[in-house]
């Protein structure tokens, strides 16, 4: 694999949607588990958000976006109560949302070069404290972040992103 992670440009947001795109139909035919609904999160103005504030990064490789996050240190309302097993201020937490990969990129990977990227990125800019969520129904997402030392630190019912019904698992690690 000969990828790189950068941030994103205007001409990418098109690959963006169609890789959200993409998982939503995986997701509707049964082969994956997201919790995301189409037309509601995320969509292409979800791309176009983070693209303008600056906060959307993509992965290429061989040319070709595989991969998108968005990296920044907005933590999620439902954050504020958790039981983080590392107390930090808001400036020091680097959170992940929203990281996709290209079903057409499964076992290459990409996602765990991605994750590496976003600690790598933390640790940079010097908040290493990694916070991030998945549904709790997003089982292969809660098996990849726990192979890569992520503890769950707890679980939130709540209406995520306009999805109601949402248990949003808390996930956290210090990167070093």
């Amino acid at each position: 694999m000969d990828s790189r992670i950068r941030k994103a440009r205007a001409e990418d947001l098109e690959a963006v949607s169609r890789i959200y795109e993409h998982i939503l139909t995986e997701q509707e035919q049964g082969r994956v588990y997201t919790g995301w609904e189409r037309g509601v999160y995320p969509t292409a103005q979800t791309a176009m958000d983070a693209l303008e504030r600056e906060d959307l990064f993509v992965q290429e490789d061989g040319g070709r976006i595989v991969g998108a996050a968005i990296i920044n240190r907005q933590q999620v309302d439902v954050y504020a109560g958790a039981p983080w097993q590392y107390p930090a201020a808001p400036e020091a937490v680097t959170v992940l949302h929203t990281l996709v990969i290209d079903p057409c990129a499964k076992g290459k990977g990409c996602g765990r070069a991605f994750v590496r990227f976003y600690e790598d990125y933390a640790l940079r800019t010097g908040s290493p404290f990694l916070r991030m969520d998945t549904n709790a129904k997003n089982t292969g997402a809660r098996r990849f972040y726990e192979k890569l030392g992520y503890t769950e630190v707890g679980i939130v019912p709540c209406v995520f992103n306009g999805i109601a019904g949402v248990d949003l698992v808390l996930l956290e690690k210090k990167a070093e």
